[in-house]
């Protein structure tokens, strides 16, 4: 087995599948692209995954990106149960809610806020903030019905979420105090993932000065 995962370490997508890989004992062989200076635009990176996004992982002649989708493949391969990818069809589809949750509402509403703001130079929306609050009150009531992200035992979709919460505490310096079921549920996991800090905590620092330079920013306007 070789398997390559193509990563950022300030990634929140990239980290979640670091996350999963030490939860299952997998190795994973980790390949730097610094989108920085443009190495996702290479030939060689392009022929691999055409639209040159990470986190995109090699498994020998298999070629995979977008994180979730990466998530649930290696559930699926390498994992020596369902524990966090249940077989039952309720139960996974709710497991899939949630990864959808994060990619498609929870993940992209923080992205749409901050990152025209951080890398086009633009102001931050009111509009925008709102509509990330919404996600975060959404998080707020599936926590408040099951100890985990998408039930009473942790899944794959506890690891995108986890990803995502850490970038927006630690990176953004995003208050939840007000949020009791979602600081319940991250200091629970923070103790309890394996990697939360070496992975997570520490990739949020890296990109924990671009948020700060673009409040700083708002702030002198």
């Amino acid at each position: 087995m070789a398997l390559d995962l193509y990563y950022m370490p300030l990634s929140a997508p990239c980290q979640s599948i670091r996350l999963l890989a030490k939860a299952m004992n997998l190795h994973i062989n980790l390949v730097h692209v610094d989108l920085m200076k443009g190495e996702h635009m290479k030939p060689e990176f392009l022929k691999l995954n055409p639209q040159h996004t990470i986190p995109t992982l090699v498994d020998n002649d298999f070629v995979l990106w977008e994180s979730r989708a990466i998530l649930v493949y290696l559930c699926e391969k390498y994992g020596k149960n369902d524990k966090l990818y249940p077989r039952d069809p309720k139960k996974r589809a709710v497991v899939n809610q949630r990864l959808y949750f994060d990619m498609g509402t929870l993940f992209k509403r923080f992205a749409d806020y901050y990152l025209p703001v951080i890398f086009q130079n633009q102001k931050f929306s009111e509009e925008k903030l709102k509509q990330l609050e919404e996600a975060f009150d959404f998080l707020e009531i599936y926590l408040g019905k099951s100890t985990y992200v998408a039930g009473d035992k942790i899944t794959v979709a506890d690891y995108t979420v986890l990803a995502t919460v850490t970038a927006m505490k630690v990176a953004a310096e995003i208050d939840f105090s007000k949020y009791a079921n979602i600081e319940r549920w991250y200091a629970q996991l923070s103790e309890e993932v394996v990697g939360h800090e070496e992975v997570c905590v520490q990739g949020a620092q890296q990109m924990k000065p671009f948020y700060d330079a673009a409040k700083k920013a708002a702030a002198e306007e």
